[in-house]
């Protein structure tokens, strides 16, 4: 559905789609009871959860495991004014089972930074929203001029 502000709301599906084709995006949680946001490499799974891997001793792990967190994606063309933001909600948790975490360490996201001792969060996707902002051929609702 398109707004007249120019923006385009996505549903889940198209939400996921783009989240899909992204490679980094913030997590976002509280850190001394303000916000934090930290850019991260992630992976999302089939079933629309994002799949994170950190250092086990991280203070990201120690803040968010077992915490409703936000995750964040986008894709902007400043050229175009154009492009399209995502955020997943839901609990993060650390992999626990041993038999999953070793098949995480060969299919999982891989640590940008790699650390001897390894996790992988996952964050259950319980809110889904997105939004697209189309061509910026608008201003608050009016047509620009070509």
């Amino acid at each position: 559905m398109y707004r007249n502000d120019g923006f385009r709301e996505l549903n889940r599906q198209e939400s996921l789609q783009r989240l899909a084709d992204a490679s980094v995006g913030r997590i976002v949680h509280t850190r001394n009871a303000l916000p934090a946001v930290l850019p991260v490499n992630f992976l999302l799974e089939e079933s629309g959860a994002v799949l994170l891997r950190t250092s086990a001793s991280s203070e990201l792990v120690r803040a968010i495991d077992g915490v409703v967190v936000a995750f964040e994606a986008d894709e902007v063309d400043a050229a175009t004014h154009s492009g399209w933001s995502v955020v997943v909600t839901g609990l993060a948790s650390v992999v626990t089972d041993p038999e999953e975490h070793e098949q995480l360490i060969r299919t999982g996201p891989r640590s940008w930074v790699p650390w001897p001792v390894e996790v992988f969060v996952r964050v259950e996707p319980e809110l889904v929203t997105g939004r697209e902002l189309v061509g910026g051929r608008t201003l608050y609702g009016l047509e620009l001029p070509s």
